[in-house]
């Protein structure tokens, strides 16, 4: 990983324009085909984050999983303009149940 790292965000463009005016690298997908392409292309590019609307992230729940073994990228669920739908949170849950043996939260 180099110095500067990368960041990505993925979503739909109401969700995520305000990320591009930040000046992250934006990419507007809402087919699961484009998600999948998408998230593999970044994680070729050296991308250290990859952020994701929850939305979008549950279209693409297989591939996501193929990167939760490696150190990068870190794929981060994030809300959509539409709010929480739960996705995000329910993956800190199932690696704290993991780690800890318990769900405790």
């Amino acid at each position: 990983m180099s110095k500067n790292a990368k960041i990505a965000v993925l979503g739909d463009p109401d969700s995520i324009m305000i990320f591009k005016a930040l000046g992250f690298h934006t990419i507007y997908v809402k087919q699961m085909d484009e998600i999948n392409h998408a998230i593999h292309k970044l994680a070729g590019e050296d991308y250290a984050i990859i952020f994701i609307t929850e939305n979008v992230a549950a279209l693409a729940k297989d591939t996501i999983d193929i990167y939760k073994t490696v150190p990068f990228p870190a794929i981060i669920p994030i809300p959509s303009r539409f709010g929480s739908e739960g996705f995000g949170m329910q993956g800190v849950k199932d690696n704290i149940e993991k780690a800890v043996g318990a769900d405790i939260l």
